[in-house]
């Protein structure tokens, strides 16, 4: 039987059995190598776009921001002319400051500033005749208990007895929050008798809205003031949005007295 040749010297066999493991190692890194490098400009485009992506986003903040945009609590550097209403003044009518409030009777901020902020800057400035103080109806629609109580204490007022009852809404809020409007009603009502008025002459002006005109007065005039909620001040036409704290009326109202 013949025998197989042998390779000749120097020459590689063809073939499949040709790749020595040199030859796979080689083949094997190569592969990895590229897959690697796949993975590495993956990541990089990822991270491009990102970036792209943020900067993007950044710019168009920059540009929605403007020195002239305002949040909660801070004053626009252009005054707003706004008319003080027809409710009575607290303090003196010469005071060298206004300040005029856009307000819901049954808004938990307002009842805040009522209890936490409104004595100390009477103390400090109505009293010391520095500053004057006007109540204007901003009531808002989702609050069931703010118009009906507007009107009361525009019949309270027709009685003289407009802060008296104003104080008796806050002091009281609960009774009249979150309530059906029978019980609202009827308690409005108990408040006048409780304050001493002509319950008679007013529950006549209550379930006739008597002063419903009043309200919407003081609705459109803060509409047009920009007042989109409340409660919203304005110290000398400089608006201060939101239950704010004591120091952020006494900055306000002290640079308007220098």
């Amino acid at each position: 039987m013949p025998k197989a040749k042998s390779p000749l010297p120097g020459r590689r066999p063809s073939g499949p059995e040709a790749l020595t493991l040199g030859d796979l190692l080689k083949k094997v890194t190569q592969i990895k190598a590229n897959q690697l490098l796949y993975i590495v400009l993956l990541n990089a485009a990822f991270l491009l776009g990102y970036l792209t992506a943020r900067v993007q986003l950044l710019e168009k903040n920059q540009a929605t921001t403007t020195p002239s945009s305002q949040t909660a609590g801070t004053a626009p550097p252009d005054k707003v002319e706004v008319k003080e209403g027809k409710l009575p003044v607290v303090g003196q009518t010469n005071a060298r400051v206004t300040m005029i409030e856009f307000s819901d009777f049954e808004c938990p901020f307002c009842k805040r500033y009522f209890d936490e902020t409104l004595s100390q800057i009477k103390k400090d400035y109505v009293d010391t005749g520095k500053v004057k103080l006007y109540y204007r109806h901003f009531p808002l629609d989702f609050h069931l208990a703010a118009l009906p109580s507007a009107l009361a204490s525009e019949c309270a007022n027709e009685q003289g007895k407009f802060w008296e009852y104003h104080d008796k809404i806050f002091t009281e809020q609960d009774k009249i929050s979150g309530k059906t409007a029978d019980v609202i009603t009827t308690q409005l009502k108990t408040w006048a008798e409780e304050q001493g008025l002509n319950t008679q002459q007013f529950n006549s002006c209550l379930d006739t809205q008597k002063y419903k005109s009043n309200v919407d007065a003081d609705l459109n005039d803060g509409r047009t003031a920009g007042v989109s909620g409340t409660p919203t001040f304005f110290i000398n036409g400089n608006r201060l949005v939101g239950a704010q704290p004591y120091a952020s009326f006494k900055t306000l109202i002290d640079e308007e007295l220098k």
